[in-house]
Parts: structure tokens; sequence; C-alpha cells
């Protein structure tokens, strides 16, 4: 009975992969979460997606510590940090397409640090695009987001 559940759950796995992609892109270097930030916000700015405001969400999370006791932090990150980012053409060409897909501008990036290693994290709009007139100019937004992250990790 336990390989059948095992030889389902591989299946639908494999489905899953081949039938889309994941909800979030991740990737991942060991390195401080200063210096990814740091070469990851170049690296847009190379794709022409600049930074339009930068939060640190560690920070405002741990003036909460005292409140939530046990509940705070219990993946027991070291740094979350995001990156809002826009490219006003892309922004543009969305809003020609499907004005409701705006809700998409702008983007963000969340990076988390934890054991040495900073994780980017990023929402794919094509998820949320899927069937929509946008949808063809949102894939290019997120495969050029998704290589200034790339360049970024180098």
């Amino acid at each position: 009975m336990l390989k059948k559940i095992m030889l389902l759950m591989a299946l639908l796995s494999s489905i899953g992969a081949a039938g889309g992609q994941e909800n979030v892109y991740q990737a991942a270097k060991d390195a401080p979460l200063d210096e990814v930030y740091g070469q990851l916000h170049q690296a847009l700015e190379d794709h022409r997606f600049f930074v339009i405001h930068e939060i640190n969400l560690g920070r405002n999370l741990a003036g909460f510590a005292e409140r939530w006791g046990k509940d705070y932090n219990r993946n027991r990150l070291e740094g979350i940090r995001a990156m809002v980012i826009c490219n006003g053409w892309y922004a543009n060409q969305v809003s020609n397409a499907d004005p409701s897909m705006l809700a998409l501008c702008p983007l963000h990036l969340t990076l988390i640090h934890k054991a040495g290693t900073t994780t980017v994290l990023f929402a794919r709009p094509t998820v949320i695009a899927r069937g929509s007139p946008a949808e063809p100019v949102l894939r290019e937004v997120e495969e050029r987001v998704i290589q200034a992250i790339q360049a970024g990790l180098r």
C-alpha cells in the first residue's frame, strides 16, 4: 500500500511540474543578505527594472517579537528584505493590454537569509495573468526579472 501511495505522489508531482510552473521563483546563493541585496539591486537596474522602494521586513517584524512571543519568527530567519521594482515601459504595455493586470505593478522581490544562504523569492506574474490579454507581456517581464535575479546571484 505504501508503495502505491508513493507512486501516486510521484506521478502527481510530475504532472504538476509538467503542467505548469511553480507560483514562486526561488534562487539562492551562499552569501550574506547585504551582499546579495547589493548585487541584485544592480542587476535589476542593469535589466531596466528600477528599485523604487526598499523595505527591511526583518527589522520591522523584530519590533513585534515580545508581543508575538513564541509565534515570532518560528523559522528563525536571520533577515528579510524586500525590493519594490518597476519598469515604466512594461507597466504601460500591461495597461494597454489589460488594465486590471496593473494590480501587479509594481512588482516585488523578497530576500530571506538563514544559515549563510540568501534566497530570492519572486511571485510569478504569469500565474495571476493566465488567460489575460496581458499574459504575453507579463511572461516577458517574468523572464527578464528572472534573468536579472540570475545575473545578481553570479
